[in-house]
């Protein structure tokens, strides 16, 4: 398998998609095609693209192409085992798939108010009461998943799974815009940051030796 992202201190989908390949256990090899650089257009009309119109994370699984996160976490599941992403339980898993179809469908004002950016540290971004909506829907869903599910571990739904891969995003944006938590959701994001394949994508993400000014200036 390949995958192909995109920078990995801005682009979110490319994180959950990373996420999923790595909770898969198969080898994947990754490929990195920086956003909006010189070799952008070239790259996102390439064979390699297709039919994704240019857009990242894509999966190729031999002669299969994959693209959307979502698409990549179930097409990993049915090829290894579903409970590698999915909670066992039947009550469990209809919550998991709803907060993450909720994750993939909205949250539209926290995605544009407060992009992904991991290299950056901001106290005071104002945002507004759209996107601090968001927010509370964000940590309400958080909370409902780990009081009910997730006494077995630190996870919303106690071990590491697709929920958390698609909501890990979110978690890096509060870490840069330093939202005080309450303490589960603190909590949760410690573990989440603290994981060891999320230390290896923020690790990579600081040390991405290019800039896009224009995502740099909407986290200011």
């Amino acid at each position: 398998m390949k995958l192909i992202i995109g920078n990995k201190n801005y682009s979110s989908w490319s994180l959950r998609g990373w996420l999923a390949c790595k909770q898969s256990g198969i080898a994947f090899e990754e490929i990195t095609v920086p956003l909006y650089g010189e070799e952008w257009d070239k790259q996102k009309t390439g064979e390699e693209f297709a039919p994704s119109h240019g857009k990242v994370p894509i999966l190729w699984d031999g002669e299969t192409v994959i693209w959307d996160s979502m698409a990549i976490i179930d097409w990993l599941a049915d090829k290894t085992h579903r409970d590698r992403f999915w909670p066992k339980d039947e009550t469990a898993r209809g919550m998991a798939r709803s907060m993450a179809a909720e994750m993939h469908s909205s949250f539209m004002a926290l995605r544009q108010e407060l992009p992904m950016n991991i290299r950056q540290r901001l106290d005071d971004k104002a945002i507004s009461a759209e996107c601090q909506a968001d927010v509370m829907r964000v940590l309400s869903l958080w909370a409902e998943a780990r009081a009910r599910f997730g006494k077995q571990g630190p996870f919303l739904f106690g071990t590491f799974g697709a929920a958390d891969i698609m909501y890990a995003p979110v978690i890096t944006r509060f870490r840069t815009y330093g939202f005080t938590l309450p303490g589960f959701a603190e909590a949760y994001s410690e573990a989440i940051l603290e994981h060891d394949w999320m230390q290896q994508w923020c690790a990579a993400a600081v040390t991405e030796d290019w800039s896009i000014e224009r995502f740099d200036a909407l986290a200011t």
